[in-house]
């Protein structure tokens, strides 16, 4: 059994408009597996290629109500691609956002929604990942975060120092997964979430009873009867675990 990052989602007021955003800025396809929904895939890959990661909007009630302790990391290959990048995505609609990052080579932005994203500068880590560089998460404890995520997934654990852990996919590609030393972290509701393919997924129920053994929990953020199981990891990060819909 194997269990794998396959999408990051975000809650959104509006899925169709926020995902036009996201492919524009991704350069990826659209789709819809039914209303409020909005599906984004790299060009060349169909759902659900192991060699991909993908994108997903769910339109929500009042996205406002959870905070935004998770982010994307935008890769570029220049410092004028990276200002090239910038320059789109504001045509896009996305503004400067200010979290308290000083004088930074990155730069930080958010979308048309709100969600808070970073433009990087060229960094030699990142340059085979495509246009997503990491998915961040804010923690308190990375070294905490990358034991249980490390025996979590079927990932490879590339760092981890007192400020932040680095895992990626063991055959070397898509995105980074980064756990984010962050002052002030707290256990609320998240704007964005991992969504976990469990491999073959009839093995869900195995594998949720494995990450429960681990350290996580359940977590209920209103989901009903679904497909999916929503848990928790031990610093109250939600990630869901899809199983066949």
């Amino acid at each position: 059994m194997a269990l794998r990052p396959v999408q990051v989602n975000f809650k959104a007021r509006d899925d169709a408009a926020l995902g036009r955003f996201w492919a524009e800025a991704l350069g990826w396809g659209v789709s819809s597996e039914g209303p409020g929904v909005t599906n984004l895939e790299p060009e060349g890959f169909v759902w659900p290629d192991p060699d991909a990661f993908y994108v997903d909007l769910v339109t929500v009630p009042d996205p406002e109500t959870v905070k935004y302790r998770v982010h994307l990391d935008l890769a570029s290959t220049s410092a004028a691609h990276q200002a090239e990048l910038v320059a789109r995505l504001t045509e896009l609609g996305a503004t400067p956002a200010d979290v308290g990052q000083g004088e930074v080579p990155w730069k930080v932005m958010a979308d048309p929604e709100g969600n808070v994203f970073c433009v990087l500068e060229p960094r030699p880590r990142y340059q085979d990942t495509g246009p997503i560089a990491a998915v961040v998460v804010d923690c308190a404890d990375p070294r905490a975060m990358a034991r249980f995520w490390d025996q979590a997934l079927d990932w490879t654990l590339h760092e981890v120092t007192d400020d932040h852990a680095l895992l990626r996919s063991a055959k070397g590609s898509g995105p980074y997964l980064e756990f984010l030393r962050t002052t002030g972290a707290t256990a609320v509701p998240s704007r964005v979430h991992l969504d976990l393919l469990p491999h073959p997924v009839e093995a869900q129920e195995a594998e949720v009873a494995r990450l429960l053994a681990l350290g996580a929990t359940t977590a209920d953020v209103g989901q009903g009867d679904v497909p999916w199981k929503v848990l928790a990891d031990p610093e109250g990060n939600e990630f869901c675990v899809l199983g066949r819909g």
